[in-house]
């Protein structure tokens, strides 16, 4: 049975476009291999990072070895670095398949490479150092930087292989709204926009007309949706502490989701977790779910490409990632915010910004004592994909509409639940 592609919504692409995408990047690191080619500054980085501590030599070594369905061609980590070389000096693309005459898109590029390898017994151990972590997040900063440059918008095309191709905007319409009418314009006319770069592109703002807040009709608290997401789940009674890295639960375990802060995890032990994911297609600017006042915003670094190790979905060991979501709300690098609200029947609620693979870079638009509203920015990811959560206390008696389940698409600052009297 195949793998169920629309759970993953942008993450994995279908078979024949993973392949070819590696096909790609292994021939390209060869071509680089043979030629005795340099690393690019930040690879040569990474490499030296690694070199030095024999201990992540040798898990480096075990994962290759554990990684079954990992292409041969990519034998060892030497190879590794020349797919990381290509993969750090261009902006993400679409995939066009010459056999098969389409498109897709590979928004997260270097999550396709590190997803296999992340699937193993070693890579959980060595993907959740932290000096492994620290280099890797260089690496990661370095791409970002390359990202907010003229030359990382030359993918903004309406070429095949461009974000704006016929096969593109199918994509980045899809269940969001004409482009041009939903999101914020910087030149109509121009094929790219007017966004001179990936990261402008990515975080390109929407228009408020195209996601409204509209008022509750009953006049009911209520919730709304702080990112444009595709539900993963929700959870009440969540605790204190739990036992996160069962595979078969991933219970929520408060005072881990908040680094260790028991008095904030205190105010929301009995509570609810609600949980979604965004897709590297979606709107990347999170707003308030609710009126109030912000009481904390902080970053909070952790892992990249952590994942829990299982059999795969339907025999396919690709996707591990988006299936360890709960997982990920203690251990990946995440944005952490809590805001009083005015209404006292919803209380403290908080927002947990989950940066996936490399999409972890968290960027804060609001601090400790601002007033916020629904509708209103609070931060936003930079490139990929990425996760977020909602926290209720417990005295915060929640009832999700009916279009929250998992799977669902929803827009940002819809209502997504109603706080009972």
């Amino acid at each position: 049975m195949a793998l169920n592609l629309r759970r993953y919504n942008g993450w994995i692409p279908s078979r024949k476009a993973y392949d070819a995408y590696f096909s790609d990047l292994v021939r390209g690191a060869t071509t680089r291999s043979r030629a005795l080619s340099t690393h690019t500054p930040p690879v040569k980085e990474f490499e030296q990072a690694i070199r030095a501590d024999p201990a992540m030599v040798k898990l480096f070594d075990d994962v290759f070895l554990q990684a079954p369905e990992l292409p041969s061609q990519i034998p060892d980590f030497d190879h590794f670095l020349h797919i990381l070389d290509l993969i750090v000096g261009e902006p993400p693309k679409f995939k066009v398949v010459e056999e098969g005459g389409f498109s897709e898109p590979i928004g997260v590029p270097m999550y396709i490479l590190f997803d296999l390898l992340s699937n193993t017994a070693a890579a959980y151990d060595l993907f959740r150092m932290k000096a492994f972590n620290q280099a890797l997040k260089k690496l990661l900063c370095s791409w970002g930087e390359y990202l907010l440059t003229d030359d990382s918008g030359k993918t903004l095309t309406n070429k095949p292989d461009g974000w704006f191709s016929d096969a593109a905007m199918t994509i980045l319409e899809e269940g969001r709204g004409k482009f041009n009418d939903t999101y914020v314009i910087l030149d109509e006319n121009a094929v790219n926009r007017g966004y001179k770069s990936w990261d402008a592109f990515f975080t390109r703002g929407i228009k408020p007309e195209k996601r409204p807040v509209i008022p509750p009709a009953e006049g009911k608290p209520v919730i709304y949706n702080a990112c444009e997401s595709t539900v993963e789940r929700y959870k009440f009674h969540v605790k204190k502490h739990d036992k996160f890295w069962l595979k078969g639960t991933m219970d929520y375990s408060l005072c881990d989701i908040f680094d260790g802060d028991k008095e904030t995890a205190e105010l929301f032990v009995g509570g609810t977790v609600y949980q979604a994911f965004l897709s590297p297609q979606d709107y990347h600017r999170w707003h308030s779910p609710v009126k109030g006042t912000v009481k904390q915003a902080r970053i909070v670094d952790g892992t990249y490409y952590a994942v829990l190790p299982d059999e795969g979905e339907n025999g396919d060991p690709r996707g591990t990632l988006i299936r360890s979501q709960p997982w990920l709300t203690v251990a990946a690098t995440r944005a952490i915010i809590t805001i009083e609200a005015d209404d006292p029947k919803i209380g403290l609620v908080a927002f947990i910004g989950i940066g996936m693979a490399e999409v972890s870079t968290c960027q804060l638009s609001i601090g400790a004592g601002d007033s916020v509203a629904p509708g209103k920015e609070i931060g936003m990811f930079h490139f990929g994909g990425s996760s977020h959560a909602l926290i209720f206390g417990p005295k915060t008696k929640i009832t999700f509409s009916d279009e929250v389940k998992p799977g669902q698409h929803l827009h940002v600052n819809r209502i997504i639940a109603a706080v009972d009297q």
